[in-house]
């Protein structure tokens, strides 16, 4: 069994969550996930199952897409709903008028500080850990690309974003600089992720009504990289770990290799005239699931 789901995560659980439940759905343990929702988000999470968790670094996951709400004029610890109240503060009268000015410099590459109820390490120690703890610790701020950060509606205290952004970005934080900024303060209070590259929550499926039937094939899933049919003899090349003679043809660093019947087996490097293999799924695995 391989290949890739497209889960509409719901609410309140975690993206690990999801992988458990699948693994017991499905009746296997090799589940990874890729790009985590908190459990306070819902939406678009690509899954992979047997062999395919070694491909999703292959994936086109970026640029990510979100629906996002916000409450301004509170701020609180971990910059969402869940956490604790630590501040309030006045709410501009018109407080579209406010956004829109300041929306202005969150455009193009930012400066983004992880916030303290994350997964980042420091020291081994996930910043989560000293956040329970009510330590705040220092932290390196990483550079982070926003296509669009869009006001879409304001009602009272509230409003909602369509959000566009490189993976990496925390849009909670987004929200809470936008707070700090109008001078306001503000935390997210719902998250939608709606697209991650290529990939569409439209084409996405209910958690309680997966199956086999949804596993996306590693063809169709690495549609965006080009790709090469090899003979039964090269074939064999790859799987024993040797490079092969490539055509003129296939571009890009990286290339999906397949069998004569066009399933894919392997992901390979360009590497001068020839493809070097990097990953490669066994005949027995591709015997037993979606190609």
């Amino acid at each position: 069994m391989l290949g890739f789901l497209l889960i509409d995560k719901p609410l309140g659980i975690t993206s690990h969550d999801v992988v458990n439940r699948i693994r017991r759905g499905l009746g296997t343990r090799r589940v990874g996930h890729a790009g985590t929702l908190d459990p306070l988000a819902t939406g678009l999470l690509v899954v992979a199952v047997g062999p395919a968790t070694r491909f999703l670094q292959y994936l086109e996951l970026e640029p990510k897409e979100y629906l996002a709400a916000a409450r301004f004029g509170i701020t609180t610890d971990s910059q969402d709903a869940e956490g604790t109240v630590v501040q309030e503060g006045p709410v501009p009268v018109d407080l579209a008028s406010a956004i829109a000015t300041h929306l202005l410099s969150f455009g193009g590459a930012i400066e983004q500080l992880p916030p303290m109820y994350s997964a980042v390490k420091k020291a081994g120690k996930a910043l989560y850990a000293y956040a329970r703890r009510g330590i705040e610790v220092e932290r390196e701020p990483r550079t982070v690309y926003i296509d669009a950060y869009d006001l879409l509606e304001v009602s009272g205290a509230e409003a909602r974003f369509r959000i566009v952004c490189s993976g990496g970005t925390y849009v909670r934080t987004l929200i809470h600089d936008l707070g700090v900024a109008i001078g306001c303060g503000a935390h997210m209070t719902g998250l939608i992720r709606t697209r991650a590259g290529r990939f569409h929550l439209s084409e996405s499926v209910s958690l309680d009504r997966v199956g086999v039937g949804d596993l996306m094939s590693l063809a169709d899933a690495l549609v965006h990289l080009p790709s090469v049919r090899l003979p039964i003899a090269q074939v064999q090349m790859i799987r024993e770990g040797r490079s092969v003679p490539g055509p003129e043809h296939a571009e890009g660093r990286y290339v999906a290799l397949k069998t004569e019947d066009g399933a894919v087996f392997s992901m390979a490097r360009w590497v001068g005239n020839r493809l070097q293999p990097e990953c490669v799924i066994s005949s027995e695995a591709l015997e037993i699931g979606p190609l």
